[in-house]
């Protein structure tokens, strides 16, 4: 019904900002991401929205980016997460993050955001697996600590720690974890 706002911001009270659209003031939810990028008081801003109506109220909530408000309709299409749980999961962590966790299934780096236990992270990951999978590039999908998922592939391989270890200095930085076994694999054979 409200696609996009552009009016001149008023008030920002986290996580809740005030946007004058030509004498009308609109309450708009956002998550953090997009409320750490909104200019100063007074000036103009544009935000791509989506409307809730619910029993209790009408609910604006909006994004600086149109990829937030495609993750935020992700998410509140999954059954258990609504509109303020897809909010904490966009203040929690960016669009690129959230594909991130949903490509390597880091249940554990959902739990860490308020109200998701491991139950409901499960359930995210596995709702949004392809979902968001496409929007992901190999580079996105690298793991920060792909070592330690590397040398436990190759020691369930039967390596040693130390071969898995010696292997694992040979990797380039910033490897994803299935290249890091591959190349690791290769260079165990040549030894």
């Amino acid at each position: 019904m409200i696609g996009r706002l552009t009016g001149s911001l008023l008030e920002k009270n986290p996580p809740r900002i005030l946007l004058d659209v030509q004498g009308v003031g609109y309450e708009v939810d956002v998550p953090m991401s997009t409320f750490y990028n909104l200019p100063a008081i007074g000036e103009r801003v544009t935000l791509h929205t989506h409307f809730v109506v619910r029993e209790d109220g009408h609910f604006l909530f909006g994004f600086g980016a149109p990829a937030e408000l495609a993750a935020f309709r992700q998410l509140v299409k999954i059954s258990g997460i609504g509109p303020r749980m897809a909010l904490a999961v966009l203040s929690g962590m960016s669009v690129d993050e959230l594909a991130r966790v949903v490509a390597m299934q880091e249940a554990g780096r959902l739990t860490k955001i308020p109200g998701i236990g491991k139950k409901t992270a499960e359930r995210l990951l596995l709702e949004l697996r392809d979902k968001l999978m496409p929007t992901v590039s190999l580079a996105a999908a690298v793991a920060p600590d792909a070592g330690a998922d590397i040398l436990n592939a190759l020691m369930a391989l039967g390596y040693s720690d130390r071969e898995a270890q010696a292997a694992l200095k040979t990797l380039p930085e910033g490897v994803s974890v299935s290249d890091g076994i591959r190349q690791a694999l290769k260079a165990l054979s040549k030894a």
